[in-house]
């Protein structure tokens, strides 16, 4: 459902994306977060799993160590069937959807990576350099879609608005 509406929209929040570029930052991330901190909550993330079926994961060492012990492998087994590097040197998970989704629950979510617990990154500042990979997870995150809805009335943008 969202999907369809997010692909119905997409002129709208291409035009919703310069209007965002256009506001006050600061104004934007305090709206942000204060609609985040109302959403976020209504949505149960460990039922739906969307995003882990499609982020590519980046992982730190410290991450590695941690996940590694918590399954009882040693980091180079976790690093083989888990891990590819990428030619920068960056580990990132080797399968989307993740290696750890099973039937929408993460099997090491109490250890979850740092980008899987931050995610959908709307309580960090700077929403408006972040807005068009915001809107790439726009048909996938029902909290991202929900925020960016309800900031498009709380800013007074209207559809259909000249660039």
């Amino acid at each position: 459902m969202i999907a369809a509406y997010a692909l119905a929209h997409e002129e709208e929040n291409d035009a919703f994306r310069v209007f965002i570029k256009n506001s006050d930052g600061e104004q934007i991330d305090e709206l942000v977060a204060e609609l985040n901190e109302v959403i976020e909550p209504a949505v149960d993330c460990t039922q739906c799993g969307a995003c882990c079926k499609m982020l590519m994961i980046n992982v730190e060492e410290a991450e590695l160590n941690r996940v590694s012990e918590h399954l009882q492998i040693t980091k180079e087994v976790f690093k083989e069937k888990y891990i590819e590097e990428s030619l920068q040197g960056q580990m990132i998970m080797s399968s989307i959807p993740c290696h750890f989704l099973e039937e929408k629950r993460c099997k090491v979510y109490e250890q979850r990576f740092s980008e899987c617990r931050e995610f959908p990154h709307l309580h960090k500042k700077n929403f408006q350099g972040r807005l068009f990979g915001t809107l790439v997870h726009y048909a996938m995150c029902p909290i991202i879609f929900n925020v960016v809805e309800e900031l498009k009335v709380a800013t007074g943008f209207k559809s259909g608005q000249p660039i």
